[in-house]
């Protein structure tokens, strides 16, 4: 009942800021504007406002799922209207705050203690606010170092709970009655949603997640991740060091600063790359509000990555058929691209791979026609899901977050410098990983990174092989005996047979002798 109740309150939220005329002209939306024009008692709100602030209103009435979809969307300036662009770039950490005073007695209660035994100088007017937590200034009492405080927003689990029963519900929905529905895989997309945002709501998981990508990016160039206090972490606060430096959404400061902004366009390309491939372990919430930029040498400026709460992983075959399509893409070899979907069995491995060719070729050769920095990784994706379309290929759900985190990262790449070749930028990284997967040295670093299972697993082999041996031989047995049954079986069975062909032959006789 709960979801219908928040269905309800979704489409009313629509109705009342007028959002249907922001949808593309589609029978989709034509019959969604249909359904919202049932709601006629409902009131418009907000009439007088341009589109892209009523959209803003509306998502933040809905809550945080509904914020976090604003936040991808402000960052494809490439796919929406600057008016609107701008007007969701607010939500990524202008969204209203809640009361400082509470705040501050949500961190005591967590700390089982008052805020004055560990922080000096705090502040309940919040430094930044998102759909989950805002954040509040502090000075650890010990050392005297700056530091933030990030606290959950209180009563979150109701609104969140109701919305992702509505979108299970939906994807049901889709599965039933839309054409493309069972390839979506929509439930599973739902499902691993519902896992992102719960992880998101533990902070003790985040502060875990900031120390890993903070190691794996020490002494880099590219990218600094502020230390944590996990001794200070609890599930509903986190404390961490204080970082200063430019939102990466002020294009205008990063000017005015000097900054070389194809170089740092540049950099976000090969810091995503880094992350999905040589880690295995990325920061999949990319958005503006989240990153900063350390511009103390303009000419060789570092990105500072904030909330680690959403991270990534792939796994190796993952990994690996992702370089090969990347790369088979770059190169505009459509051949290896239909026989790798076929393989990995993202389409039914009865496909036709010479139509799945002629198709691939089909959709991305009028893309290529392009100069390759005007170049949409986005329009690829879209074309691609044509093609998925006609040859049934299947969603993957553990690359909905990979897929969401390249948007990010083009959307950012395109707001800084505008001709960023994404990718002759990806090209020679992918290359370059791949070929080091496939070299002597690494099968090698693999082979002596197992040793420690086979020591393991070595000194018992005897035992283990006279087992199977014993069991092999009790096997072999029970099927002996088996076949001896079998052969015993079918000899009664042949005079069974025998003995009742004989008895009709002798009736049929004894009958024509009587007649």
């Amino acid at each position: 009942m709960m979801k219908f109740l928040r269905l309800y309150k979704i489409l009313v939220t629509f109705k009342a800021y007028q959002l249907a005329e922001l949808l593309p002209k589609s029978v989709y939306s034509t019959k969604f504007k249909s359904l919202l024009g049932l709601l006629f008692w409902v009131r418009k709100r907000a009439k007088n406002k341009a589109s892209g602030e009523r959209l803003k209103l509306a998502l933040q009435e809905l809550g945080p799922i509904w914020i976090k979809f604003g936040q991808m969307l402000s960052t494809r300036r490439d796919l929406l209207p600057d008016d609107v662009a701008c007007e969701l770039a607010m939500l990524q950490d202008q969204v209203p705050a809640f009361d400082g005073l509470v705040a501050k007695k949500i961190i005591e209660q967590a700390l089982d203690c008052p805020i004055e035994q560990h922080f000096a100088d705090f502040d309940p007017i919040a430094l930044a606010s998102a759909s989950i937590a805002q954040v509040h200034c502090a000075t650890l009492k010990q050392s005297g170092a700056k530091i933030v405080i990030k606290v959950l927003r209180p009563n979150l689990m109701p609104i969140i709970n109701a919305d992702i029963a509505v979108m299970y519900w939906l994807a049901q929905q889709s599965e039933k009655y839309l054409p493309d529905g069972k390839r979506l895989r929509a439930a599973e997309v739902v499902s691993d949603y519902e896992i992102t945002i719960l992880k998101e709501l533990n902070l003790l998981q985040e502060a875990e997640n900031t120390r890993r990508l903070r190691n794996n990016f020490i002494n880099s160039d590219m990218l600094y991740i502020p230390y944590v206090y996990p001794e200070l972490c609890r599930k509903n606060i986190l404390v961490e060091e204080r970082i200063m430096g430019i939102p990466i959404a002020d294009i205008a400061q990063l000017k005015a600063n000097n900054v070389n902004l194809k170089l740092l366009a540049e950099r976000g390309v090969n810091v995503f790359f880094t992350q999905v491939f040589r880690d295995n372990f990325f920061h999949a919430d990319m958005h503006p509000g989240n990153i900063f930029i350390d511009a103390k040498v303009p000419v060789d400026p570092r990105y500072i990555g904030i909330d680690c709460a959403i991270v990534g992983e792939l796994s190796r075959e993952d990994q690996r058929f992702l370089a090969q399509n990347f790369i088979a893409f770059f190169n505009r070899d459509y051949q290896t691209i239909a026989q790798l979907y076929i393989s990995s069995s993202w389409v039914p491995e009865n496909t036709d791979a010479l139509a799945l060719e002629a198709a691939m070729r089909t959709v991305c050769e009028p893309i290529f026609a392009k100069p390759l920095g005007e170049i949409s990784f986005a329009q690829v994706l879209f074309n691609l899901f044509k093609v998925a379309r006609q040859f049934e290929m299947v969603i993957q759900p553990q690359l909905v977050l990979l897929e969401k985190t390249l948007f990010y990262i083009e959307g950012l790449g395109r707001q800084l410098y505008p001709q960023l070749d994404l990718w002759s930028t990806a090209k020679p990284f992918l290359e370059s990983w791949y070929q080091e997967q496939i070299s002597v040295k690494h099968i090698t670093k693999q082979f002596i990174d197992t040793l420690p299972q086979w020591q393991e697993v070595l000194p018992d082999l005897p035992n283990k092989i006279k087992q199977y041996q014993k069991d092999n031989q009790q096997l072999m047995l029970q099927v002996a005996k088996l076949n001896k049954q079998l052969a015993t079986t079918t000899r009664k069975q042949t005079r069974l047979w025998q003995l009742t062909i004989g008895l009709v032959v002798i009736v049929t006789i004894l009958s024509f002798l009587l007649h």
